[in-house]
């Protein structure tokens, strides 16, 4: 408990000092907490520390936690990708899905939502780095997709998400984040009806200095928390 108070504190001070050197509010930078293999009475640990946003990345391990995690009021994000035949197992367990980045997927979601007459926040996920191993929509598809997905009544865009390149170049990090920013931008200049462009979720244990310098409001950090992950 003591490691868990004194890394979240750390991490709290350097998002604290990055908005500060940039001229920006903290109060505009929300902490989530990737927890993805952390167990359930450990992010409890987290969440006496007012840390009360969390990431998962798989849809078992959403399902896996809800229960115990119930006991406390707490936001949960699903920041991995989602397969199709698990919709129905999520989203009456998250506040947000943040990796929609395909009509496809998206329109799924809104036919689960209406069978339950629900609504869900969703973030549209940017592959940026142009890595073909990463998920995401190319920058060049972004906004014909939140036009579309604007139109599904059911599901509502917050904003977008995106990883950055993985690399000790903090050019082309940095390059990664101003992307993003610069199509959140493009999108609020088209007005869809429904649409915000609140969230930009970009930024890790490894570079969300740099993306705080560049707009994000949420960034995700897992193992400045909880460590390296062993598995």
């Amino acid at each position: 408990m003591n490691d868990l108070h004194k890394n979240i504190e750390l991490i709290r001070k350097r998002i604290e000092k990055a908005c500060f050197s940039c001229g920006r509010p903290v109060s505009e930078v929300a902490l989530l907490l990737a927890t993805k293999t952390i167990d359930a009475h450990t992010i409890l640990k987290a969440f006496q520390l007012n840390a009360l946003l969390i990431g998962e990345n798989r849809v078992q391990e959403i399902v896996e936690k809800h229960e115990l995690l119930l006991q406390v009021p707490h936001t949960t994000h699903l920041i991995g990708p989602l397969q199709s035949n698990k919709i129905t197992k999520v989203i009456d367990k998250v506040q947000c899905i943040e990796s929609i980045d395909n009509f496809e997927l998206a329109k799924k979601i809104n036919n689960k939502l209406l069978l339950k007459n629900a609504n869900l926040n969703i973030l549209i996920e940017v592959n940026t780095s142009g890595e073909k191993t990463k998920h995401g929509c190319t920058p060049d598809e972004v906004i014909n997709l939140v036009m579309d997905i604007s139109q599904l009544k059911y599901l509502h865009i917050k904003g977008l998400m995106t990883i950055g390149t993985l690399t000790d170049d903090k050019t082309e990090i940095r390059r990664c984040f101003k992307l993003l920013k610069s199509i959140s931008q493009k999108i609020e200049n088209e007005h869809f009806e429904g649409v915000a462009m609140d969230v930009l979720s970009m930024g890790m244990s490894d570079d969300f200095e740099i993306a705080i310098e560049e707009g994000a409001t949420e960034v995700r950090i897992g193992s400045s928390i909880f460590g390296k992950r062993t598995i």
